[in-house]
């Protein structure tokens, strides 16, 4: 039994399911609906494949060695994130927090099947959105250049290892975020309740623009 795979899935599964910029923006897509979530799902996932893909050519040592190239994703990845959370907080402060007599509206008794409000999100935005989450975060080629190495047995030819491993990655995500997306959606006629949405759309509005802040916060101390 290959030892190091095995450590392997544990610290991709954990590297995958930990709450960041990725979960948020599909947390946040979900809420308008199943098909907009799981379409961000997968956005996600192509972009953990640019990283890995990039990872196994070796281009990711390029990025991160230079730093004018290195500084111009952050930019790009900080502001977008920044572009998304100020998205989420407006239509947070826009979303009614609930009917004039001061429940939650119709929201709360409609059924688990019943009509849901029209979706804003297209499928190919949302895929899009997801996407370059990913793909524009500056610290996902650090990440896998240095966690990749590491599960090289020596001796082995480190190119179908890193192929393998980047396939799990890739594989786990396309996994995890779906089954995300789909979890909000089941949860929805309590998650879309006017309060509670309002509370989340805000929340993931916060988070994204923190994420967004801090990159390009970085970027101007570096």
């Amino acid at each position: 039994m290959d030892g190091q795979l095995i450590a392997f899935t544990g610290v991709a599964a954990g590297m995958v399911a930990m709450p960041g910029a990725d979960f948020a923006v599909v947390v946040r897509n979900a809420l308008d609906s199943r098909r907009a979530g799981v379409a961000t799902a997968v956005g996600v996932a192509g972009g953990l494949l640019v990283h890995t893909a990039l990872a196994v050519a070796g281009l990711a040592a390029v990025l991160v060695a230079v730093p004018t190239l290195f500084g111009a994703v952050q930019l790009l990845g900080g502001g977008y994130l920044l572009y998304l959370g100020v998205r989420a907080l407006a239509t947070a402060f826009r979303r009614p927090a609930a009917t004039t007599d001061g429940t939650d509206g119709p929201a709360d008794t409609a059924p688990a099947d019943g009509p849901r409000p029209a979706a804003l999100l297209g499928t190919t935005q949302s895929l899009r959105q997801g996407f370059l989450t990913n793909a524009l975060n500056p610290k996902a080629p650090v990440l896998f250049l240095s966690l990749l190495p590491q599960f090289v047995p020596a001796g082995q030819p480190a190119l179908p290892r890193t192929l393998l491993l980047a396939t799990m990655v890739v594989a786990m995500a396309l996994v995890w975020f779906p089954a995300v997306a789909l979890l909000v959606d089941r949860l929805g006629v309590w998650l879309r309740r006017p309060r509670v949405a309002r509370a989340l759309e805000a929340t993931t509005g916060a988070l994204l623009t923190a994420l967004g802040g801090i990159l390009l916060v970085e970027l101007a101390l570096a």
